[in-house]
């Protein structure tokens, strides 16, 4: 059964990930880390506490990052991938909050070295490929940002990150874009619609899993039934019924395991019991329910009816980090990430963490892609003061030199 906990520890981390992407334009930035690999690391064997810690902060993290009532996938461990290389850079109470968070009572250099032992270890083969790819992106400006090479240095060795200086421009956009682009076999275009001015730094983790069932479905294996929604809505959807062998129950829901082929991942189905509402059962679906669920499986025949799904979910996690932990990082002020490096414009600070995935499940099998994106951003502390001309005003259209109107108005509504 441990086994089993590992290996469906894996699937709710939201292991996914194989770079298909040979057609997708390429990235025009240099990449500083070419020709330099990183340098040997202790590992450290993925153990009982990594795998509590890691489902307690999955489950948390599933918990304060979904829509409540809209289709939602987060994959955690995207953005702890992500997260832990940003908390390289971190410092003092900072660092304390990120470590408390992202690995319990695990320090973060025993998580790298857990992180690191646990990738390099996931199983991909012919029929159930995954890869995980990490990338850091900063601006290439000496006069204003300064990035420490231990700070690179870690990530290179830890999560094979590639580096990138790059002018953050329109080339840059283009460039970190068409890397989530190929990581995540054009699932996800795109992770960035602009570059922010006050950006200095992007590390971004994509994955991609893509695997087929043990047992396919067959064309007799498919047939239209209901679907009772959220609002109670009936909607027709084409279900996909098998017979399967592994049988989840607690005193909240009933559910079932379904194995991928070359049996390394699996997927878990969770339903729960008539009269709870999937909100109140999410709301209690902790790392403990969850990995306990999956301990008392039993091995008895199960009729089972998934319906062929696919859909996309965005989702900022800033306040869901925040809630979790770790407000200190988002802090202007307060942010210590002097480890990483620093800027003459300011103090350097996570101004978001955004999570894309994809997913799509029919007869065949699974893909589904995540990308995650910290932006570091260096803004200075300004004052601001909020006018909004919101009731009548007046205006004018001065000459600089004199400063005497050219035109003078007032305005007291708005239609005419």
């Amino acid at each position: 059964m441990r086994i089993l906990k590992t290996a469906i520890c894996f699937l709710i981390l939201g292991v996914i990930a194989l770079n298909l992407a040979a057609c997708a334009p390429g990235v025009q930035a240099a990449d500083l880390m070419t020709g330099i690999a990183g340098k040997t690391v202790q590992e450290k064997a993925v153990d009982a506490k990594f795998i509590d810690n890691t489902a307690d902060f999955s489950l948390e993290l599933f918990r304060n990052s979904i829509a409540e009532r809209e289709n939602s996938l987060v994959s955690p461990l995207s953005v702890l991938l992500a997260l832990a290389m940003t908390a390289n850079g971190a410092g003092s109470e900072t660092l304390e909050e990120m470590e408390a968070v992202l690995g319990k009572e695990i320090p973060l250099g025993e998580l790298n070295e857990y992180l690191y032992t646990y990738v390099k270890l996931l199983p991909s083969e012919k029929n159930s490929k995954l890869k995980v790819a990490n990338s850091i992106w900063f601006r290439d400006d000496e006069n204003r940002l300064t990035v420490e090479k231990d700070f690179l240095q870690k990530n290179a060795d830890y999560y094979n990150a590639a580096a990138y200086k790059a002018p953050f421009d329109s080339q840059t956009l283009l460039d970190i874009n068409n890397w989530v682009k190929q990581k995540t076999d054009n699932m996800i275009e795109k992770i960035l619609d602009e570059i922010n001015e006050d950006a200095v730094m992007y590390l971004i983790n994509a994955i991609v899993f893509e695997a087929q069932w043990q047992q396919v479905y067959n064309k007799e294996n498919v047939r239209e039934g209901d679907f009772t929604t959220i609002d109670g809505g009936r909607e027709q959807v084409d279900f996909m019924y098998s017979e399967e062998n592994i049988y989840l129950e607690s005193d909240k829901a009933t559910g079932f395991i379904k194995p991928y082929a070359d049996n390394n991942y699996s997927f878990v189905a969770l339903l729960p019991k008539e009269g709870i509402a999937i909100q109140d059962y999410i709301e209690g679906l902790t790392g403990d329910v969850f990995m306990g669920t999956l301990d008392s499986a039993d091995n008895i025949a199960v009729s089972a009816g998934l319906p062929k799904f696919s859909h996309a979910y965005t989702v900022q996690m800033n306040d869901a980090l925040k809630d979790m932990g770790m407000p200190l990082a988002f802090s202007p002020q307060s942010a210590d990430f002097s480890p990483l490096g620093k800027s003459t414009r300011g103090n350097i600070y996570i101004g978001e963490v955004l999570h894309k995935t994809f997913i799509q499940v029919d007869e065949l099998g699974t893909k589904a892609g995540a990308v995650t994106k910290v932006e570091i951003r260096d803004e200075a502390y300004y004052e601001t003061k909020n006018v909004v001309l919101d009731r009548p005003f007046v205006y004018a259209i001065i000459d600089n030199s004199s400063k005497l109107p050219v035109f003078v108005g007032s305005v007291m509504q708005i239609a005419d």
